[in-house]
């Protein structure tokens, strides 16, 4: 058992000091100070291409599928769009390495297609399609940059146009279903919630009431506590018809959440701090709660049980009780994106303090060392545990808003009269 423990703490330890080894071989490769704000947005963000661990450099390449302006799609791998520059300094000889962006060009039907990732654009990050100008349009963007007081500037923008190498060039945002590092994330995490649940069902097709063990012990274990303690304590009899939703939100979040604390593949991704996520995830509470209420759920938000001024002539109850049916999902949103974003940020932040201090000198450069990978674990630490937390959170928030929507009301008849003394009922 001591031998498991320690083999235990020596692989999260390893785990947990990939965040530093790979920001300083990034460091390295790009050769110069490091952007905070950029290296932040940049681990927190989307992406064409899953890094490889211990470098910003090489990626491994996903599917990118566009359709162009003129309605034909294209499919090509994420790889043709950037390439790996080597810079080399005459004075020290030293050798740095970047991830360049290049236009990739199709050839269909005797005309020519050129793709990119844009920078310079309005669609910052995001694959558009090229068109080139003619010297009188080049002419006349320029003035347009001008006028708008961005010449010259590194990150000159003009709407419509996107700067490629210090050309403008016609551009067109194409739509855009390719399997970037988050689509590819998402299917990664239902395949191992799927995997996770299927393992209970075959291991009770097969052994038939008797307990699992280990690791599908625990499982029962998470699906008991939930099924139990939230959803059944809650809907009461219902609760079989919205337990399966309920429990596939709450393991689906738990899987993100613990992914997003792993840096290398197949974890990285920062699922449930991209707000579309979780926004989908409360608009699907938000469907079954409003879609399958009931008649008295609807009375109460159109003629509540409250005084008459209140709700007529002015609808102010009603106006209050509808806002109240989009505050709930919205509430759900952004409790589970603000938690899981701000302690993905707190941990790279963190991170950041080692080269931040590193201009001080050695020593305080030391120091700051030990004070990050320390603070780092703690918080990587503690968000193993508000992953779990924010998981049982938005299943619990959910659970109520779906009981409300299934009230039923009570309903009395006059002259009957229930006293209830101890187990005698008159």
């Amino acid at each position: 058992m001591t031998k498991k423990l320690t083999s235990l703490l020596v692989l999260l330890a390893a785990l947990l000091m990939l965040p530093q080894t790979a920001l300083a071989s990034s460091h390295e490769e790009g050769g110069g100070e490091v952007n905070v704000k950029e290296a932040i947005f940049h681990h927190l963000g989307d992406g064409y291409g899953w890094e490889v661990p211990f470098s910003h450099v090489y990626r491994i390449p996903l599917p990118v599928i566009v359709r162009a302006e003129d309605g034909k799609w294209f499919c090509f791998s994420s790889a043709k769009l950037t390439e790996v520059t080597v810079y080399r300094d005459e004075a020290t000889g030293k050798e740095t390495k970047h991830l360049t962006p290049v236009i990739h060009e199709v050839e269909r039907d005797g005309k020519t297609y050129r793709f990119c990732i844009a920078h310079e654009s309005k669609h910052k990050n995001k694959i558009v399609e090229m068109f080139p100008l003619t010297p009188a349009e080049q002419s006349e963007v320029y003035a347009m940059s001008v006028s708008q007081g961005t010449a010259g500037e590194s990150d000159s923008i003009v709407d419509g146009y996107v700067k490629f190498d210090g050309v403008y060039y016609r551009e067109y945002k194409p739509w855009d279903i390719s399997i970037t590092k988050n689509v590819l994330a998402l299917f990664i995490a239902s395949i191992i919630v799927t995997l996770m649940v299927m393992s209970v069902v075959r291991w009770y097709a097969r052994k038939g009431f008797k307990a699992p063990r280990k690791g599908l012990g625990f499982m029962e274990m998470l699906i008991d506590f939930i099924y139990t303690g939230v959803i059944k304590s809650t809907l009461g009899d219902k609760a079989k018809k919205f337990a399966p939703f309920l429990l596939t939100c709450f393991f689906f979040i738990l899987v993100m959440n613990l992914l997003g604390l792993i840096v290398i593949f197949p974890g990285g991704a920062n699922l449930t701090g991209n707000i579309a996520v979780t926004l989908v995830l409360a608009v699907m509470t938000f469907i079954i709660t409003n879609v399958l209420g009931t008649k008295h759920y609807w009375k109460e938000i159109f003629w509540p049980d409250v005084p008459l001024f209140l709700k007529f002539p002015l609808p102010i109850m009603q106006l209050i009780e509808i806002f109240g049916i989009f505050t709930k999902p919205a509430a759900l949103c952004i409790r589970l994106f603000a938690n899981m974003m701000g302690g993905h940020m707190i941990v790279i932040t963190l991170v950041m303090i080692i080269f931040i201090f590193a201009a001080f000198g050695a020593a305080v450069a030391g120091s700051s060392v030990v004070v990050s990978i320390l603070f780092t674990i703690f918080m990587l630490a503690l968000d193993v545990l508000v992953s779990f937390i924010q998981a049982y959170v938005f299943t619990l928030l959910s659970t109520m808003f779906i009981a409300m929507g299934q009230e039923d009301g009570h309903h009395h008849n006059e002259g009957d009269v229930t006293v209830a003394s101890d187990d005698v009922t008159v």
